[in-house]
């Protein structure tokens, strides 16, 4: 790495560090050289505080480390971007981040459809929809449908029909997280297994 050090007169450039797994932005501050080596060191996350004017290690008084698994500079060469595992909560005050927002991980729009599947379930006895219709009928008809969606994509991978296939995988998709919703576990549950087995 070659970081502009001399573009602020401080020395400091800005440093965002991000949840490794979750991929959350936990934080920003600041390092001069000393900091970054000392990082780079210890493995453990050291900025320049700007308040103190000296070296802190993340985690120094409260046991909260910020373990190092990755730093990137940006195409400027005058930000960093340091991934990391987090030893408990990351703000000051006791929040995962410095936002006050939890770190847990997201997958886009299938949490967003996770949310709306977990409403519909909660709603179920009112609400008119697909998904409340199939929490009504239980678990053993939401499991068949999984069964089902299951074999329409093995037949359609037996295809040449791209877009058939896909829109089997996503009936799948969409009907095994309204099992996962059943039995009261949700996707990232089965990521976490996919990711010891990793």
């Amino acid at each position: 790495m070659k970081v502009d050090f001399n573009k602020n007169k401080d020395g400091l450039v800005p440093t965002i560090i991000q949840d490794a797994n979750t991929k959350n932005v936990l934080m920003l501050g600041y390092m001069d050289q000393q900091a970054l080596d000392k990082t780079l060191d210890t493995g453990k996350v050291t900025f320049y505080s700007r308040t103190k004017k000296r070296l802190w290690t993340k985690g120094e008084e409260s046991g909260h480390f910020l373990s190092v698994e990755e730093i990137t500079e940006d195409c400027d060469q005058d930000t960093l971007l340091v991934s990391v595992t987090p030893k408990g909560p990351t703000c000051h005050k006791g929040s995962d981040t410095c936002w006050n927002t939890e770190n847990k991980a997201s997958y886009g729009f299938l949490t967003r459809l996770e949310g709306v599947i977990a409403e519909r379930h909660s709603n179920a006895a009112s609400d008119k929809s697909y998904v409340a219709s199939l929490f009504e009928k239980g678990i053993n008809k939401i499991a068949q449908k999984v069964g089902e969606e299951a074999v329409e994509v093995v037949i359609e991978a037996k295809d040449t029909n791209e877009e058939r296939f896909l829109n089997e995988g996503a009936d799948l998709l969409f009907h095994y997280l309204i099992l996962l919703r059943a039995k009261g576990v949700v996707l990232d549950d089965v990521v976490k297994v996919l990711e010891q087995r990793h």
